[in-house]
């Protein structure tokens, strides 16, 4: 344990309490633990993990390591890792770099130690580990046969290697599967980032007019949480199919710049940069919310918001208000970074249960079938979406109809 970087090690029967609390009510996974105890398929294997270390994230590495992993864990945000989980892990025996708050250097160091197993799998969250590998730490990926990306921002950068034909390991695409961003971005970002809002400001949502900056899924997820509890929302975008859809789904549609005086919190789930800038920031209300739920902090230009301000101050825990020339204050969350995570618990555990379920079959079916691979990125099988669907739905006590014989030849005899 010398060579880990925790805060406090006897933080660990807290955030085990926190992983015993999660685990009752994850499933599927809990299910998928079971059979990894039996078959024992990552058995000689090391998987890294850079990921938002919280509690369900801890059950994910420790479903990992019951099906024979040796698992090496690290954050992917400086202000998401929960110091007592991490203790938990590290109690527990998990080599485990990460702290909460710290510097991007500090965070870089983090990445590169969990690198330094050389791991044979590894799971993403933003593409921080894949772009270590294709940089500074190449001598670590000798050994591997693939990885899992969650997000929607690890993504885009994913594909922005491949399309430049420098993408020179398999990974699997976890976030645009069915099971996740159906379910994960939709619902686990609307709730979790009103909730890490609503518990941050203390304040009432009803009445407010919220601004959404973004219309994908944690942005649909987001705008329908918040007019749920009375907000009157409105939408920004870039994409003409997305607006379109927010105008038929009952929301307001404008620019930033027209929204900007007219919203009392503003929410970026964009995964750009600089949605919300200076011209927006001189023209606000006094006493607006800014919250990002994105994955990086570039989405509000908290440069140019400190730029402009004589006077910055933290308000309360997660609230930093910016003083204007005029005396305007503008209030921003979690020091722009993934509100849901830095200021909350993240997705409810129930979500999470279908996201790591994928996560630890996809890593199966790698250490399965990876070594025959090209270096590209992959979809999930549909099986294993559909595995996962079909677990959760049981989990719930629901069921569905299946088709018959002759249903089948009618839908599929021309396939």
């Amino acid at each position: 344990m010398s060579d880990m970087d925790i805060k406090d090690i006897t933080l660990a029967s807290q955030g085990r309490d926190k992983i015993n609390w999660v685990t009752s009510y994850m499933p599927v996974l809990s299910g998928i633990r079971d059979e990894f105890e039996a078959s024992r398929p990552f058995r000689g294997m090391r998987v890294a993990m850079s990921i938002h270390l919280e509690a369900k994230t801890a059950y994910l590495a420790e479903t990992l390591r019951a099906g024979g992993a040796e698992v090496h864990v690290t954050g992917c945000n400086p202000l998401s890792t929960q110091d007592d989980v991490a203790a938990a892990l590290a109690a527990a025996g998990f080599e485990v770099n990460a702290r909460h708050g710290v510097s991007e250097a500090e965070y870089t160091a983090h990445l590169m130690a969990t690198l330094a197993c050389r791991p044979h799998l590894i799971i993403d969250d933003g593409g921080d580990l894949i772009s270590l590998l294709h940089g500074g730490c190449r001598e670590y990926g000798k050994n591997l046969i693939g990885g899992c990306e969650e997000t929607t921002t690890g993504i885009r950068r994913l594909r922005e290697r491949e399309r430049a034909g420098q993408l020179d390991y398999t990974m699997i695409n976890i976030n645009d599967a069915e099971c996740k961003h159906l379910f994960d971005n939709r619902y686990g970002t609307g709730q979790s980032t009103i909730d890490a809002i609503m518990n941050t400001t203390n304040l009432i949502v009803a009445a407010k007019t919220v601004v959404v900056a973004g219309y994908g899924w944690c942005g649909k997820g987001f705008a329908l949480r918040a007019r749920g509890l009375g907000a009157n929302v409105i939408v920004t975008e870039i994409n003409p199919v997305r607006a379109l859809e927010a105008i038929m789904d009952g929301y307001r549609v404008m620019p930033m710049e027209e929204a900007a005086p007219l919203g009392d919190l503003f929410v970026t789930l964009t995964g750009c940069r600089d949605v919300i800038r200076r011209e927006h920031f001189l023209v606000m209300k006094d006493g607006v919310l800014l919250a990002n739920s994105g994955h990086f902090d570039v989405e509000i230009d908290k440069r140019a918001l400190a730029g402009l301000a004589v006077e910055i101050k933290e308000r309360k825990p997660n609230i930093v208000g910016f003083r204007l020339p005029d005396g305007r204050i503008l209030n921003l969350l979690a020091e722009g970074r993934l509100v849901n995570l830095a200021a909350g618990n993240g997705h409810p555990a129930e979500i999470m249960d279908m996201s790591f379920s994928l996560q630890a079959k996809c890593l199966e079916y790698l250490a399965k079938n990876g070594d025959g691979f090209e270096p590209r990125l992959y979809p999930v099988p549909e099986e294993i979406d559909k595995e996962v669907a079909w677990l959760k739905l049981a989990s719930l006590g629901a069921s569905i109809d299946k088709l018959s014989k002759e249903q089948q030849r009618y839908l599929f005899e021309f396939d």
